[in-house]
């Protein structure tokens, strides 16, 4: 089954064509980081404008890269929450007429276990695991036991990792993306420099929950955080030291999950998994067999899309053309989605 993927939930406008799940014919990503650069962070109305102009083409250059007639496909996934509803809504509306027009099925997907599903392209793995989702809008600890089944362990009780890390760099004018911008200026730094908090969230339901929104406040009101020595006040000294204090808290959650479950494989996905030091920490888990995508599937493409979205429709699910658009994911503490 050749599958078309469509992903517009932010400000990337994405198609490709995945057989099979997991053979990536094409994977088309046009990026629009330059048009929110001016603001330090994506704004809606822009990034939705922008998928009505660039999705037809997108879309035609993933089929055309694939090799395949576009009546060729076998089906169609596009993601439908969560995300920007403006921007979700041209992805999903297309979607929908591209699957009338052509008389295939179409199902919508969560972005959320999109990104989860991205290390199966490129890696055979067994269930269950410890997924990991760490994102600009969502840190999600999990027990996962089926491509569209998991059990969530720990959240964020306030901001989200990638949040955090934009934040922090908007505040400080080190570049959009921030979080590239925090990890590259973060290597000519000292991570020792500032003493920023890392919160203890260790009882009962919150054991695996992380917050970063104290980290944040700490890192932008920093002067009584500075560490008397040798070290500067400079911005690459704060990125640094914000970078290695964000990371320690998710990977304290991590290997806390670890040894109380028992799972012995961890799989991580979303655009912090980017991430040099994460990459790092995770990959130096001890007796632990830690799974991540390359780079350019661990950034919203279509590629996860269609390659989860060829279980669904293999299976039989189809979504009608009542499906709308969602901003967020009911509140969750169990299972999900």
């Amino acid at each position: 089954m050749k599958i078309l993927g469509i992903e517009t939930s932010c400000d990337e406008c994405a198609a490709s064509v995945v057989e099979d799940g997991k053979n990536i014919l094409s994977n088309i990503v046009a990026t629009q980081i330059d048009n929110h650069k001016l603001y330090n962070g994506v704004v809606p109305e822009i990034a939705s404008r922008l998928h009505v102009e660039w999705i037809k083409s997108v879309v035609k250059e993933a089929t055309d890269d694939s090799g395949i007639d576009l009546g060729s496909i076998d089906g169609i996934a596009v993601t439908n929450r969560p995300g920007l509803v403006g921007s979700l809504l041209v992805g999903l509306s297309f979607a929908k007429g591209l699957a009338l027009s052509l008389n295939k099925p179409y199902v919508g997907v969560d972005h959320i276990m999109a990104h989860l599903y991205a290390p199966y392209l490129e890696n055979n793995i067994e269930y269950p695991y410890l997924g990991v989702l760490v994102s600009g809008g969502h840190t999600i600890i999990s027990h996962v036991t089926e491509f569209n089944n998991m059990e969530v362990l720990g959240t964020t009780i306030d901001d989200a990792c990638g949040e955090a890390f934009d934040k922090v760099a908007k505040f400080y004018e080190l570049g959009y993306p921030g979080g590239i911008a925090i990890d590259r200026l973060s290597v000519e730094g000292d991570s020792e420099a500032f003493n920023f908090p890392n919160p203890s969230l260790h009882k009962g339901d919150h054991k695996y929950d992380v917050s970063y929104s104290g980290l944040k406040t700490a890192v932008i009101n920093q002067l009584d955080q500075f560490r008397n020595g040798e070290s500067e006040k400079t911005k690459a000294n704060i990125a640094a030291s914000f970078q290695r204090v964000a990371v320690n808290i998710l990977m304290q959650r991590v290997k806390r999950a670890l040894k109380d479950t028992g799972l012995t494989r961890v799989v991580a996905g979303g655009g912090v998994v980017a991430n040099s030091l994460l990459r790092k920490e995770l990959l130096s888990l001890k007796n632990i067999e830690a799974i991540i995508p390359s780079m350019s599937l661990c950034t919203d493409n279509a590629a996860m899309v269609a390659g989860i979205g060829y279980h669904y429709l293999e299976q039989g699910v189809i979504s009608d053309y009542s499906l709308n658009a969602s901003s967020r994911v009911p509140a969750f503490r169990k299972k999900y989605p």
